[in-house]
């Protein structure tokens, strides 16, 4: 599919937001990179923000930071969440459902990436699938009512990695028992994450509900993305050197997620994103979308096999 414009030659900015007092966006993983821009965003407008991570201390400094920059008034907290545990994504989403009374959008942003050795979370996922995939499926599961009553928006942030790798979801091995590829992987955690959103699109169209779902990426961003011991050192000095010659930086790395959160008038089975040098920097705008990212019989089937391994009945 190719891309189209909508936001003129600069693309989309933060600078067409106004004020978003009593609104409240959730966002997975904004201790760094692109979810703490993403936040710092929302505040700057007056949003509340709960935030989802699994570190404690990391949280706790974010929201110190946070209140330090906007004011100790500033609505923003975090709910303890570990993506690669259904348990943990459970328990935050109670919380959620007790404390927070509107949500007026989702945005699964959290993701790990590049796992050099094959990995499976506590539930027995690959671990790249369980937390890109998998635990955000459970949690939009778990919160769409509350973001339907809301009006609200769940927002994938995928990755162009969609379009790489085996370009499919590899049902007969999705935990890659035989022949494991870090990058293989990845690509297959991300490619589901983005057809569970356009899957997501499609139902709640069909249902009449009034969520809005809408899909991004990030293009190539400075993030802690690709840092860790589960990463080849290779991998991990390889981007070090070249993240700052090619990478822009993760403020503009958030602004398709703050976009899809947000904007008016945005088109479904769409992918927003950087639309510059192979869509990885510049303008943020619609880009190109791959058509095996629609493909409704995958989409189905993944649905159905998400549904059976994280125990939900997702209705719709």
């Amino acid at each position: 599919m190719t891309n189209t414009k909508s936001f003129g030659r600069k693309g989309w900015t933060p600078d067409r937001l106004g004020s978003l007092e009593g609104k409240t966006f959730l966002i997975t993983g904004t201790t760094t990179g692109t979810g703490f821009q993403a936040t710092r965003i929302f505040l700057s407008k007056g949003a509340r923000v709960v935030m989802l991570n699994r570190n404690a201390e990391k949280a706790a400094a974010v929201v110190a930071t946070m209140k330090e920059e906007f004011g100790s008034d500033t609505d923003v907290r975090c709910v303890l969440m570990d993506l690669s545990t259904l348990e943990s994504v459970r328990r935050a989403a109670a919380e959620i459902l007790e404390t927070v009374p509107r949500i007026d959008a989702l945005i699964c942003n959290a993701a790990i990436a590049q796992v050099a050795r094959q990995e499976l979370t506590v539930d027995g996922f690959e671990s790249q699938f369980g937390v890109n995939h998998m635990g955000h499926f459970l949690l939009c599961g778990l919160l769409f009512e509350r973001i339907d009553q809301s009006a609200g928006r769940v927002v994938m942030v995928g990755s162009l990695a969609y379009k790489q790798g085996l370009k499919r979801i590899n049902f007969e091995d999705l935990e890659f028992g035989e022949n494991y590829s870090a990058w293989d992987s990845y690509a297959q955690s991300k490619l589901a994450q983005m057809m569970f959103g356009y899957e997501l699109q499609r139902r709640v169209a069909e249902a009449g509900k009034s969520v809005q779902v809408q899909v991004c990426h990030p293009g190539a961003s400075r993030t802690n993305l690709i840092q860790g011991d589960n990463i080849s050192l290779f991998l991990r000095v390889a981007w070090a050197v070249m993240a700052p010659l090619i990478a822009q930086s993760a403020e503009k790395g958030c602004w398709p997620e703050v976009l899809c959160a947000t904007e008016a008038g945005l088109k479904s089975e769409a992918l927003y994103g950087p639309t510059k040098r192979g869509e990885t920097v510049g303008a943020v705008d619609q880009g190109t979308l791959e058509d095996l990212a629609l493909d409704r019989e995958a989409a189905s089937r993944l649905w159905e096999v998400s549904e059976q391994r994280a125990d939900l009945r997702f209705s719709v």
